[in-house]
């Protein structure tokens, strides 16, 4: 028999009785939280489990105990299927750096499939399927929420941060107390949606993505890919993807090269939008890492764990934040420190401060003027960092680990006062955001940028398939219209969200009233549709939803789309047809704004929806038509884009009373070109 698998059959054989044993005088028996039950394969030179190492990984089975209808948890449970959230395979190992130190360790661990060796992406207690995941033991915490706390705080201010779930944790039938179960951090499409790089993309527009860097200390043996200055010392910069033994020399050329690049334009002050920051870095992201990170007052922030990622041909982008553990007043005391407090800017206390770039960038006062104004908004009413809403996210979490927070002490003796150190992080948050918003300064010279009028008019998102053109995705493309009647110079515009790349190039014009096209292949886009792109964007478009956000050079907000392949969206998925807005006036965020038209009418110019008149509109029986050129065809069409109704009209009045109430899409032809305009049907 298999040795791995023979050691299956003996962990099956024993794993009800370890997980019920009683250890360090306590019993776990249930909890309000998801219970996390690990036991490590047999060692046949022991006959006992494997001790769980720092490195190399060892083999377990994992259950995840979690009813599905949110009542309490028990150990017993472990047998009944429907209350197990996982139960499966795992390598396992200690993780993380000075808390190895500790007695309570905390676990890196990957989901496998049963020959122990091929990856399972599966969904942990709601979080998106992958196979690399941390069990984070809330090492130095006596809050036991610090990391939850900013976690959920990045992602309630709209960017990506590691997903977390609390737990209670019992390795080989020992009590192991609460942790947090969360996702690592990596390139992927639920978590940080890039490309993953590989070693043979090595020049051309496949050098330029993806990456995720960080800049931190050396643990595990990763070199150092290269030094900044910082103000007060030097910060060490990591490799995380490609991994430091897969990246070739182009490649750490490349992308110390950004850092490079960032570090002096901002050294400078250079804001320009074509050669200056705003053109290699993501504005957004860098002013609200620096916001979680200063509102936490993050001792570690800039110079440790500090993440930074790039998609191919995308901007350089800040964060996910991670390691939130030495924040919000608290510090690594026993050890003599104390630099976590609310009257000093962690990129400037002198200690930790990270690279240069990060003062240098506060120092630009046009930086500064946005991040000022993006933290007044989020200060604001109804916004995550209003106090009070923190002290209601503080008080529910609280709540959630109270019953845990008990046995953490019991086991361990690290949580003496929790009660008092949530009423100390409570103050310290009013005391923060008081100082930082005075400290920010005014940021009336950004408050209201003059943006161009720019519509995203069209979207191909799943083209179909023919002889002529069998690959869907090379037929994908957006158009943009310039809604106004003046030129628009399209420096630095650029699509913010991640999931497609493109940054237009510096001196790019579009006349007033013209549209242009990004195609993710330009050569069989003109070859389908006779017109020529205006450029190529990385990637490809989701057949499912996406969020296309266009922003000018500084990340402020031109227009922005989030579609979908369900109703109400307009069916357009796969059948020959794109979306297209109906009116450039509209709310295109609505999908009741858009219609599904065919792919061979794209060439087609499209008039204004003042090029015609409905009346009346809402309409309950008969509508007129009135329009100052002679109509050759009349279509209705729902918001599928289905026609319901058509007819060459001999007169302008028409009886749409047996339509259903509802939106439609009037569509009239004018000497072979298309007008269209949304009637409202009572």
């Amino acid at each position: 028999m298999n040795q791995s698998i023979l050691r299956s059959v003996l962990f099956v054989c024993i794993f009800s009785l370890l997980t019920a044993a009683s250890v360090s005088s306590q019993t776990f028996t249930d909890s309000n939280l998801p219970i996390v039950l690990i036991s490590t394969d047999i060692n046949p030179a022991t006959n006992q489990p494997y001790t769980i190492p720092d490195d190399p990984r060892v083999l377990a089975t994992m259950k995840i105990i979690k009813r599905p209808d949110g009542s309490r948890n028990y150990v017993t449970d472990q047998s009944i299927a429907s209350f197990l959230d996982y139960n499966g395979r795992i390598s396992i190992e200690i993780r993380g750096s000075s808390s190895q130190d500790l007695p309570k360790k905390g676990y890196g661990l990957t989901t496998l499939e049963n020959d122990n060796s091929t990856n399972n992406n599966v969904s942990l207690l709601g979080m998106p399927a992958e196979n690399d995941w941390v069990l984070n033991g809330l090492a130095f915490d006596p809050s036991l929420i610090r990391d939850y706390l900013s976690y959920n705080l990045a992602r309630a201010i709209g960017d990506y941060a590691p997903r977390t779930a609390f737990c209670e944790l019992v390795v080989n039938g020992s009590y192991c107390g609460l942790y947090l179960l969360q996702e690592k951090i990596k390139a992927d499409s639920g978590r940080v949606n890039i490309l993953k790089i590989t070693d043979t993309d090595v020049s051309g527009e496949n050098l330029t993505g993806g990456y995720i860097t960080k800049a931190d200390k050396t643990t595990g043996g990763d070199p150092v890919a290269w030094t900044m200055l910082s103000y007060n010392g030097t910060t060490d910069y990591i490799h995380e993807l490609p991994k430091p033994e897969n990246v070739t020399p182009q490649q750490n050329s490349y992308i110390h090269g950004r850092f490079t690049a960032l570090a002096l334009t901002a050294q400078f002050n250079s804001g320009n939008i074509a050669t200056g920051y705003p053109s290699y870095i993501d504005i957004p992201t860098f002013v609200d890492f620096m916001i979680i990170n200063e509102l936490a007052s993050n001792a570690d922030a800039y110079q440790l764990s500090t993440y930074f990622h790039q998609d191919r041909n995308g901007k350089l982008r800040a964060g996910p934040i991670w390691d939130h553990n030495l924040t919000y007043g608290n510090d690594l005391f026993d050890y003599g420190l104390d630099r976590s407090h609310y009257d000093v800017w962690q990129f400037d206390n002198g200690d930790n401060t990270g690279s240069r770039f990060w003062k240098d960038l506060f120092n630009s006062s046009t930086f500064k003027c946005y991040l000022s104004r993006r933290w007044n908004e989020l200060i604001g009413p109804e916004q995550p960092l209003k106090h009070s809403n923190l002290v209601n996210l503080i008080d529910s979490t609280v709540a959630l680990i109270s019953e845990a927070s008990v046995r953490e002490q019991a086991k361990w003796g690290t949580v003496p006062d929790l009660a008092g150190e949530i009423d100390n992080m409570k103050i310290f948050l009013y005391q923060r955001i008081n100082w930082m918003t005075s400290h920010l300064g005014s940021y009336s010279a950004c408050a209201d940028p003059v943006l161009p009028p720019l519509v995203i008019s069209k979207i191909n998102y799943n083209p179909d398939i023919n002889g002529s053109f069998p690959v869907s995705n090379d037929q994908e493309f957006i158009e943009i219209t310039n809604n106004g009647t003046a030129s628009v110079d399209l420096t630095g515009v650029y699509f913010r969200e991640l999931g497609i790349s493109y940054q237009f190039p510096s001196g790019s014009q579009v006349a007033g009233g013209g549209k242009i096209y990004l195609a993710s292949n330009p050569a069989v886009f003109q070859s389908r549709y006779g017109i020529a792109a205006f450029g190529k964007f990385t990637r490809n478009l989701s057949n499912n939803s996406q969020k296309l956000l266009l922003a000018d050079a500084f990340g402020n907000t031109i227009d922005t789309v989030e579609y979908d392949d369900d109703a109400p969206w307009p069916d357009a998925d796969g059948n020959g047809s794109y979306l297209q807005l109906i009116g450039l006036e509209l709310d295109n965020s609505l999908a009741s704004s858009w219609t599904a038209s065919p792919a061979t009418t794209l060439a087609a110019p499209v008039f204004s929806t003042s090029a015609f008149s409905i009346v009346p509109n809402p309409a309950t029986h008969f509508i007129h038509i009135s329009s100052n050129m002679p109509v050759s065809s009349f279509e209705i069409a729902d918001l599928s884009g289905r026609v319901v109704f058509s007819k060459k009209p001999a007169d302008t009045d028409f009886d749409v009373s047996f339509l259903p109430a509802g939106i439609y899409i009037i569509k009239l032809s004018v000497e072979g070109k298309s007008q269209v305009q949304k009637l409202i049907k009572n």
